[in-house]
């Protein structure tokens, strides 16, 4: 199901925008039953200062954090998993301290904070959750105790301060957050880190098949986005060979283009993808281009090494 290509997009997402900041524990197990959690941020003893342009993401994670997202609104059951793995986090806390003969401190026990798009009143009032005057709308506490809040992202104003939340949204309200993302300027550290991101998702969904109504929505939506950042890369990289030629730039243009399909679809780009670079500059765009897209990686080392 593609649900669960937008689960594994809203934790690379998070992962990639927090890891500055301090410690990222993704899909750390706990104990019982084989259960992870999403993302387990732990901030820098003396953290860099979070940007201000995290809004509240940022301020969400100046405290230890478990963040689960989900692409569905969050049912009661997932809900109260969720609450499960924090209450064993606490308990291994708990037995670490007792071991170190130490006394765990208020301030070391992680918030955890469920992301999703909806939830309807009847849940939130099940667990108790409420809104503070303090916090934003759309954000819910449950009693003091259980350090636990529900964020309805669809309930979030949309206002810049919540944009890095709303991006992993669904429907018009990430379509809307996608828009201010295209509009931030390009020096801007998390647009291009969130439209890489982005553009992974776009390259996942578009080899499935079960693909929904929003999925194709949304693959229209970011098809314009990559087609001008690819000619964006090729017009840099012809900038650069300028002093050495027009060819010469056309084909560091094309090189771009691939070292950014390999990132954008595998991460870094090890010794393994860095050998096939030069087999596939010998073929014109219109020729390497599907083939980035639609191979996996094995089948790319198998083909070009």
């Amino acid at each position: 199901m593609t649900r669960f290509i937008h689960d594994q997009f809203a934790k690379d997402y998070l992962e990639q925008l927090l890891t500055p900041y301090g410690e990222i524990q993704a899909a750390r197990r706990v104990a019982g039953e084989v259960r992870q959690i999403d993302v387990y941020f732990i901030p820098k003893p003396q953290p860099r200062d979070i940007p201000r342009t995290l809004g509240l993401l940022g301020q969400i994670v100046t405290t230890p954090s478990l963040l689960e997202p989900f692409r569905n609104a969050a049912s009661a059951t997932e809900i109260c998993d969720c609450l499960l793995k924090l209450l064993e986090v606490r308990g291994d806390l708990q037995r670490q301290a007792n071991r170190n003969k130490t006394r765990i401190l208020e301030s070391d026990l992680p918030k955890l904070w469920i992301l999703t798009p909806t939830a309807s009143a009847q849940l939130l009032s099940g667990f108790g959750a409420n809104p503070k005057d303090d916090y934003l709308p759309g954000i819910y506490f449950m009693p003091e105790y259980l350090r636990t809040a529900i964020v309805t992202i669809h309930q979030l104003p949309s206002i810049s301060e919540t944009l890095w939340l709303r991006i992993i949204g669904k429907g018009n309200v990430q379509k809307q957050a996608i828009d201010e993302l295209e509009a931030l300027t390009p020096d801007n550290p998390f647009r291009k880190a969130a439209l890489e991101l982005l553009y992974n998702l776009q390259q996942n969904l578009q080899v499935t098949q079960n693909q929904d109504e929003e999925d194709r929505e949304l693959l229209m939506r970011l098809a314009p986005l990559y087609q001008q950042d690819r000619e964006q890369a090729i017009q840099e990289g012809e900038q650069r060979g300028l002093q050495t030629g027009l060819q010469t730039g056309i084909q560091q243009g094309e090189r771009l283009v691939v070292e950014n399909l390999l990132k954008v679809r595998f991460g870094e780009i090890d010794n393994e993808l860095q050998a096939i670079i030069e087999p596939l500059l010998s073929l014109a765009p219109e020729e390497f281009t599907p083939l980035l897209l639609q191979l996996s990686r094995e089948e790319l080392i198998h083909r070009f090494c």
